[in-house]
């Protein structure tokens, strides 16, 4: 499954995907196999950043 290239489809996708689906950012990224830090990158040049207490993004 490929995941969302622009950086807010991107937020809505993982934001409901750990909500949903997931336990942890980890979780997802290697179930998805994709880099952890390219993800936070992308989701942090729009101001949000992964709140681990609460599993999602937030700005």
């Amino acid at each position: 499954m490929n995941i969302p290239k622009d950086p807010y489809m991107l937020l809505s996708f993982i934001n409901t995907k750990l909500r949903d689906d997931f336990d942890s950012l980890d979780s997802f990224c290697e179930s998805y196999n994709i880099d952890k830090n390219e993800i936070e990158q992308k989701l942090n040049n729009i101001g949000y950043k992964y709140i681990t207490n609460e599993n999602q993004f937030k700005a």
